[in-house]
This record gives structure tokens, C-alpha cells and sequence, in this order.
């Protein structure tokens, strides 16, 4: 994007107006790197209380629960890790101009679902039809 592009906070991206504006492109750019922020903040404060809670607990039971939180809070961490590399993958859309169209048809996703599931890369169409495959795989 060339130019800067200013968008109030209650700017809602609606229907009537072009498809992947300016205007939207931005939102969803912020909304996208707030997102990012915002777990990679959740994640340093995991990392931060992992590293508090490492000390030796006498009893076992309590051992027990302090690990099964621990395993917990990790695999948290690891899916937290795997959305930030999804939203990674969506700002770089962005940058390429492909962002808000569907990979399975190159047809745009609906605004309402992008600002439900700012990741999404299938319309809810695709998506459903790749679900439904997924799923007669998974019974064979």
C-alpha cells in the first residue's frame, strides 16, 4: 500500500462498498496485528509464570496437579503458536494483495466471516465442502 490510510475506530467494512478497499485491506490489517499482539503478550506471560511455578512441591498430588497444569498451559502456548504463524501467513496475503479470497475458488470470502475468522482462507462454502471430505476420509 502506497499511501497511508486512515480508518476511524467504529469503521465497520460493509457490503456496499468496493471489495478488499483500501479501507478494509487496513482493518483488517490492524485487526490482524491486535490479534497478534495481543497473544504473543499472553504468551510471554505464560512463559514468564512457568518459569515462577519451576520449584519442588513435597507433596505428589500437588506435583501431579502442578504438572498437569503445566502440560496444559504448554499446549495452550503451542496452539497460540500455531495462530500467530496463521496470522503471519494472513498479513503476508496482504502484503501480496490475495487476502479476503478464497484459495479453493478466487472468489471473495464474506466480510463477515473475515472479521468472525480473520485467518480464513476458504469461503464458507470451500470450507464446508472440505469438511465434509475431511469427514468420509476420517470414517474410512
Amino acid at each position: 500500500m502506497n499511501a497511508e490510510v486512515t480508518i476511524s475506530d467504529d469503521y465497520r467494512p460493509a457490503d456496499d462498498e468496493p471489495f478488499m478497499n483500501d479501507r478494509q485491506v487496513e482493518y483488517f490489517r490492524r485487526k490482524l496485528l491486535n490479534w497478534k499482539a495481543e497473544l504473543l503478550s499472553d504468551s510471554r506471560d505464560t512463559i514468564e509464570g512457568l518459569q515462577d511455578s519451576t520449584r519442588a512441591i513435597p507433596d505428589i498430588a500437588d506435583r501431579a496437579s502442578e504438572e498437569t497444569d503445566r502440560a496444559l498451559e504448554l499446549r495452550t502456548r503451542d496452539r497460540q503458536r500455531k495462530l500467530v504463524s496463521k496470522i503471519d501467513a494472513a498479513l503476508r496475503r496482504i502484503d501480496e494483495g490475495e487476502y479476503g479470497y478464497c484459495e479453493a475458488t478466487g472468489e471473495p470470502i464474506s466480510l463477515k466471516r473475515l472479521d468472525a475468522r480473520p485467518i480464513a482462507t476458504l469461503s464458507l462454502e470451500a470450507q464446508e465442502r472440505h469438511e465434509r471430505r475431511e469427514k468420509v476420509h476420517r470414517d474410512d
